[in-house]
């Protein structure tokens, strides 16, 4: 099964149509898309050129609760309206946008997306989709239910060397898949001490807005924002839940995964604070048509991995890529490098050349090099195109709730080291009790 089949099943599966009814007035009667972006600094402001670079993107409004990066955005789309508040945004423009881009920090990721979802407008939400496996299913349900064209931010999800790996692994080039390495050195944990004490709060930052609906929290300068809150329990969700769903989405999508059996985290105490700095996840999931029985799935990051294993052994003593995925398939590995690297295929020690024209005769995949200038623009436009009724999204939450559920899940397990988590995907409970008051969170009134 070929990448746009394997979404359009899932998809199919989950309720989620193509083209929703809610935007049947923008396909039949405008030839643009207004656009307002939420979270512009950082990765946010990375996502607000990419949309802004589709020819039929008009940028209408921006919200950040930090006024430095609200300032900079809108120095270069002048025309936008500005906001700190999203909830503001999205009640007094909700007849003047189309489209919400969320890029905001883990937390606010879902209560922003399922505002804007409720005023029936698409959303593009950076990943991971949610900072909670409950948010992950509301979100779905949501986009089910108002029949939303939804798209989760994994870039690499549309580039030709990941598309390459999903067609060799579905085409059987090593057979069945029993075991899958992944593992990124990045470290989003903090071992150290609790931060105590506070800072004066920057003029520019709403703090309360910045905090959202987690527990109110005092400010401590270089702790939260603008970049370490992917460290800390309450706001991010370590590297598991940054580096992990861009390396797990290939294999995950080729392998047609749902979600796992077990889930059990080698890694230190917590400390109610930040997440461990190295973890060691292994999964279980039932089997596919591309797996055997079942599959074992061993995640690692960090500093010092990946731990090189007969399994993750390379020949002529070549060194792994500092990140990436290792398939364990019946007739040999298949080893998919992160990122813009060809997959390698190994078979009995030695490189075995891939007759690409062989698997992809009609070059339906595409240009076969990467540019990352050219190509990163490619998954923010197929969600133009999408709410413009010109094409499909590849990674729309029928998919990626579930990839984000996996990934979470994960997150979960390093609150009780070495222990194995068994998950009721029908009933989204673990068998162990103690573990289900993290699948979610009462949400604070800002």
């Amino acid at each position: 099964m070929k990448k746009r089949d394997f979404i359009k099943t899932t998809a199919t599966i989950a309720g989620t149509a193509l083209f929703p009814s809610s935007l049947l007035a923008i396909t039949k009667e405008a030839k643009r898309l207004r656009t307002a972006h939420i979270g512009v600094g950082g990765m946010g402001a990375s996502d607000l050129q990419s949309i802004a670079s589709h020819y039929a993107v008009d940028v209408v409004a921006l919200c950040d609760v930090d006024r430095n990066n609200l300032n900079t955005a809108h120095k270069l789309y002048p025309n936008a309206k500005i906001f700190q508040d999203y909830r503001i945004l999205l009640t007094e423009m909700k007849s003047e946008i189309d489209a919400v881009i969320v890029s905001t920090p883990d937390h606010t990721h879902a209560p922003a997306s399922l505002m804007a979802m409720e005023l029936d407008k698409p959303v593009y939400c950076q990943k991971p989709l949610t900072h909670y496996v409950s948010e992950a299913r509301d979100m779905l349900r949501l986009a089910n239910k108002k029949n939303l064209i939804t798209q989760m931010g994994i870039q690499v999800h549309s580039f030709y060397d990941y598309k390459l790996a999903t067609l060799l692994i579905q085409s059987g080039i090593i057979g069945k898949v029993s075991k899958v390495y992944a593992w990124s050195p990045k470290n989003w944990g903090f071992d150290g001490p609790i931060p105590e004490g506070e800072d004066p709060i920057p003029d520019q930052l709403d703090w309360n807005l910045w905090l959202g609906t987690s527990p109110k929290k005092k400010y401590k300068e270089k702790v939260y924002h603008p970049y370490n809150w992917r460290k800390l329990v309450e706001y991010g969700c370590g590297t598991l839940g940054d580096m992990g769903v861009h390396i797990f989405d290939t294999p995950y999508n080729a392998l047609g995964l749902d979600v796992p059996l077990t889930i059990t985290n080698k890694c230190r105490k917590p400390n109610g604070f930040g997440y461990p700095e190295n973890n060691k996840v292994t999964y279980t999931f039932p089997g596919t048509k591309y797996t055997t029985e079942t599959l074992t799935w061993i995640w690692s990051d960090g500093p010092g991995v990946p731990r090189i294993s007969k399994e993750l052994k390379l020949p002529n003593n070549d060194k792994l890529p500092q990140q990436g995925a290792m398939f364990v398939g019946e007739n040999g590995r298949l080893l998919l490098p992160h990122f813009m690297e060809l997959p390698k295929h190994i078979v009995g020690g030695e490189y075995n050349k891939i007759d690409v024209s062989k698997y992809d005769p009609n070059g339906s995949l595409g240009t076969t090099k990467n540019d990352y200038e050219r190509d990163a623009p490619k998954h923010y436009h197929q969600f133009v195109d999408a709410c413009l009724g010109k094409g499909e999204v590849s990674a729309p939450f029928s998919y990626s709730a579930k990839l984000t559920e996996t990934i979470l899940l994960g997150v979960i397990a390093g609150r009780f080291p070495n222990k194995t988590l068994h998950w009721d995907s029908e009933k989204a409970v673990f068998k162990e009790v103690e573990a289900n008051e993290y699948l979610s969170a009462k949400h604070r009134k800002f």
